[in-house]
C-alpha cells in the first residue's frame, strides 16, 4: 500500500537520463502523474536542451502514464517556482520531490578553479534548497511531502578530486537533518539517497562485467521507499547492485578532560577514549551533543 502512488504527484529534477529517468518512469509505473525536469546540459552543466526531458515524458505517456516536461535550471529560484507552478497548475497539488539534478566539475583541490567550485555547490546544495524553498509552502498546507534529496558516499566518507562534490552532497544531509525536524508537524519527510550506479557521470568508475549490476534502476527501490507514504524521515539510505545500507553521523561516549590550562595535553592524551565507538548513539537532534558534555561534566564532578 505504501508504494503505491496513485493520486500522488511527484517532481523529479536531472530526470532526462540516469538515475533521474529511472526514478521518474518508476513512480510513474506506480501511478503518480509526474513534472520531468531537466536542464538538457552537459555533465559539466554546460548547454542545455528541452529535448531530453520530452523523451522522458514522451515514455512515460507511451506507457500510459501522464506526465509533463520542464527544462528549468534549478540553479534559477524564479525559475524553480514557476516549475512548481506548471505542476499545481496541470494537477493541484505537489506530493513528492526527488532531488536530483547534479552536474561534476572533478580535479584535486590544488588545482580546482573557486567558480567550479562555486557552481558544484550552486546546482547541488542550492539547486535543492530552491526546490524544497518553492514547494515548502504547497507541502504545508496539504499537510503531506515526502523529499529525497541525493546525497553520496563522496560527501559522507570522501573521494579524491571532489572537494567541490563532496562538499555539497555532505552539505545536503545536514539540510535534511534540520528540514526533517521541521517538517514533522506537517506530515513532510525528508530524506537522503546516496546511490552507487553506473550513469553518464560515472561509468567509466566501473570494470566492463560489473556495468550491468550497478544500473541506475538497482537504486530506484530505496528512492521508492524514501518517497512513499510509509517513508522513515531523516533516514540516509545507500544503493547500488541490488544492496542496501544506512548510513548515520553517530556521536562517542566521549571522556571528560576538563578545562584550563593543561586542558590541550590531556585531550590528546585521551584522543583515543574519546574516539572509542563503543557505544556511540545516533543523535536525535544537535541538542544531544550539549547533553551528553553536561553529562560527562557533572559525571567528573561526582
Amino acid at each position: 500500500m505504501g508504494l503505491d502512488f496513485s493520486g500522488r504527484v511527484a517532481i523529479v529534477t536531472g530526470a532526462g537520463g540516469g538515475l533521474g529517468r529511472q526514478h521518474a518512469l518508476a513512480l510513474a509505473a506506480r501511478g503518480a502523474r509526474v513534472l520531468v525536469n531537466d536542464l538538457g546540459g552537459a555533465v559539466d552543466g554546460s548547454g542545455g536542451s528541452a529535448s531530453a526531458a520530452q523523451k522522458v515524458v514522451d515514455e512515460i505517456r507511451a506507457a500510459g502514464g501522464e506526465a509533463i516536461a520542464n527544462g528549468a535550471s534549478v540553479t534559477d529560484f524564479e525559475a524553480v517556482q514557476a516549475m512548481v507552478g506548471q505542476a499545481m497548475d496541470a494537477w493541484g497539488r505537489v506530493d513528492v520531490l526527488v532531488s536530483n539534478a547534479g552536474i561534476l566539475r572533478d580535479k584535486s583541490f590544488g588545482k580546482m578553479d573557486l567558480a567550479d567550485f562555486r557552481l558544484v555547490l550552486d546546482v547541488h546544495l542550492m539547486g535543492a534548497v530552491h526546490c524544497c524553498k518553492a514547494l515548502w509552502p504547497v507541502m504545508n498546507q496539504q499537510k503531506y511531502g515526502r523529499i529525497v534529496l541525493t546525497t553520496s558516499s563522496s560527501g559522507l566518507y570522501g573521494n579524491f578530486g571532489q572537494t567541490n562534490y563532496g562538499a555539497a552532497k555532505m552539505a545536503l544531509v545536514g539540510f535534511m537533518q534540520t528540514l526533517a525536524l521541521e517538517g514533522m508537524k506537517h506530515d513532510i519527510r525528508v530524506n537522503c539517497l546516496a546511490p552507487t550506479a553506473a550513469t553518464r557521470m560515472t561509468e567509466d568508475l566501473f570494470p566492463p562485467d560489473m556495468l550491468q549490476a550497478f544500473g541506475p534502476e538497482a537504486v530506484v527501490p530505496a528512492m521508492l521507499v524514501l518517497a512513499g507514504a510509509e517513508a522513515p524521515t531523516r533516514t540516509t539510505l545507500c544503493a547500488g547492485a541490488g544492496g542496501f545500507e544506512a548510513a548515520n553521523i553517530t556521536l562517542t561516549q566521549g571522556a571528560y578532560v576538563g578545562v584550563g590550562p593543561q586542558a590541550p595535553e590531556r585531550l590528546l592524551e585521551r584522543l583515543d577514549a574519546v574516539r572509542d565507538r563503543h557505544g556511540e548513539s545516533v543523535p536525535a537532534s544537535g541538542a544531544e551533543q550539549g547533553a551528553n558534555e553536561m553529562r560527562l561534566a557533572r559525571t567528573a564532578r561526582g
